[in-house]
């Protein structure tokens, strides 16, 4: 992986196939994976264009700073800018899973200029409501406070189980510090997206199916893909049926 600093935090990620002319690629990770969930994608996605992958604040190789104030939504779409930056890469299609596309949406809304086009994989845009907001924040404490005891969530996604982290102390500041939601700018900014978007959900990630209904209705430019056989990480689940939809779509940008 390669390295870069951003006010004394060292982020790690790689570029694939850097020399390729076609507009790059930035995967990002779900919350508790690394960079390494995008395996089984990268050779056949980077086969004519850059694809940057990268390790989030607190998770795989990256540092995980102590102090709380270093997580936060709008650091992490800062790093997001910082690693596009690090690869030479002005614009680039943004993908992302679960938390990673979420933070995509998020970084549309800051730099929507950076944006070629948007790939949301088994992820939902947040909340507009606020007892709902309050009750994903609840759990994400239930779950922070899983994490610092070392206790396994009940179920586990596959990108969890290959995920290795060399600061694991740094995933429940993470949880508090970017996965919480603080308002529905990101879910009220859906029908200003005008670049290609493609949602991608695995048909048994029952969780996210309602979210990704709702932003292939609300996203003017939107089309969905729903994978068989496939959980909350669809990318890995069924990694062929994932490569075949993005590369169609990306060979249609």
């Amino acid at each position: 992986m390669n390295r870069l600093q951003r006010d004394g935090v060292t982020l790690a990620f790689r570029v694939h196939n850097p020399l390729a002319r076609g507009v790059p690629v930035l995967l990002t990770h779900g919350f508790g994976a690394t960079a390494a969930m995008w395996d089984p994608n990268v050779d056949a996605l980077s086969v004519d264009r850059p694809v940057i992958v990268w390790d989030q604040r607190g998770h795989g190789s990256s540092d995980a700073p102590d102090d709380m104030d270093a997580y936060t939504e709008q650091l992490s779409v800062a790093d997001m800018a910082a690693v596009l930056d690090a690869a030479g890469a002005d614009r680039a299609v943004l993908g992302g899973m679960s938390l990673g596309g979420y933070l995509s949406l998020a970084f549309h809304l800051v730099h929507p200029q950076r944006v070629a086009a948007l790939v949301l994989v088994d992820t939902g845009p947040g909340y507009r409501n606020d007892e709902a907001r309050a009750k994903w924040n609840a759990w994400v404490q239930r779950r922070a406070r899983q994490l610092e005891r070392g206790d396994a969530p009940a179920d586990v996604s596959p990108e969890l189980t290959q995920a290795v982290h060399e600061h694991p102390e740094g995933l429940p500041r993470a949880a508090r510090g970017v996965m919480a939601q603080k308002d529905a700018r990101v879910i009220t900014s859906l029908d200003s997206i005008t670049v290609p978007t493609l949602v991608i959900v695995g048909a048994q990630d029952t969780d996210y199916l309602a979210g990704a209904d709702y932003m292939a209705r609300k996203i003017p430019t939107a089309r969905k893909v729903v994978i068989d056989n496939a959980g909350h990480a669809a990318n890995m689940d069924q990694p062929e049926a994932f490569n075949v939809a993005v590369r169609e779509f990306l060979d249609e940008l």
